[in-house]
């Protein structure tokens, strides 16, 4: 139970810190760019109480561990009011898109950490790969994930928003008609495995900044 324990709750912990940082961008961007609805609402925070989502930042996640698929998850979605936006298709793509660069940003610094952390550890190439090392690559290894997937084109990720600022008016209108079967197109892509099959690729990058 204190194994279980011991790798549950620091990936629950990362998970939550991440969210927490990708909320915050959303609601950062919407207040640059004329919409304070976010602020408001005590959205622009990285305290973690006033993003959890009970289904993506708990329930989705625990489903993962236990299935053996990708930690992956999500928090209470940041309000936008488009009437405050100048442009609001193209500004509500822009507010979409910092969530997933928030979460590239996060990567890059975990791996700044990462190489300064390795580079002051005793050198030996069969040395065992301390404690700190394993969380930060864990770190960096959801933030990647975390910024792909939520770039997939189905709404209500990020990825679905930024492409309806992207198509003619029509084609936005249709993406927001799917928006409603979003949470059932997510379990289909993580138990149809292309989730793992995007997993892939980020874990080899980690693996790499590890050797």
């Amino acid at each position: 139970m204190e194994g279980i324990l011991g790798v549950v709750v620091p990936l629950f912990v990362i998970l939550i810190v991440s969210l927490s940082v990708h909320e915050a961008a959303h609601a950062w961007a919407a207040d640059r760019l004329g919409d304070p609805t976010a602020r408001l609402l005590g959205r622009l925070t990285l305290n973690p109480l006033a993003h959890i989502d009970w289904i993506g930042t708990v329930l989705f996640p625990l489903i993962a561990i236990v299935s053996g698929f990708p930690l992956i998850g999500w928090a209470k979605p940041v309000p936008v009011n488009w009437g405050h936006l100048r442009s609001p298709r193209r500004d509500f793509a822009l507010v979409a898109l910092a969530g997933p660069v928030s979460n590239v940003l996060l990567a890059v610094a975990g791996a700044v950490v990462l190489q300064g952390i390795r580079i002051g550890e005793a050198p030996g190439a069969f040395a065992p790969l301390s404690l700190s090392v394993l969380l930060v690559a864990q770190f960096i290894q959801l933030n990647l994930f975390l910024a792909v997937f939520n770039m997939l084109p189905v709404p209500p990720l990020d990825g679905g928003n930024v492409l309806a600022g992207l198509v003619p008016e029509g084609v936005a209108r249709l993406i927001d008609r799917i928006r409603p079967f979003g949470i059932l197109i997510l379990y289909a892509l993580m138990f149809s495995g292309v989730l793992s099959v995007l997993y892939r690729p980020i874990s080899a990058i980690v693996t790499r900044l590890l050797a």
